[in-house]
């Protein structure tokens, strides 16, 4: 079981990137959580097993034509045992 912050650059708001995010995150059961960042990029807390980040953003790009991410920053965190879900914060 692993956890991670990501960072995502690009064209990512305004393009359905949460909305795609909990749908891919929720179909393969992973929980956490996606917010805007007031500085135009996507912040997103990601838990399951056998996560890989790039992978999940590639997914993404995959899933919405309209997601062009140029640059990803992540890092691993400490996991939060009793999260259920994930979800899209406001």
């Amino acid at each position: 079981m692993s956890r991670y912050h990501i960072v995502v650059c690009g064209k990512v708001q305004g393009v359905g990137f949460r909305y795609t995010a909990n749908y891919l995150a929720s179909k393969m059961n992973l929980t956490g959580w996606v917010k805007n960042m007031d500085n135009g990029n996507v912040s997103i807390e990601l838990q399951g097993s056998s996560i890989n980040p790039n992978t999940f953003i590639k997914d993404l790009e995959k899933a919405n034509r309209f997601i062009k991410v140029d640059n990803l920053y992540y890092e691993r965190i400490n996991l939060i045992d009793l999260e259920k879900s994930f979800e899209i914060k406001y």
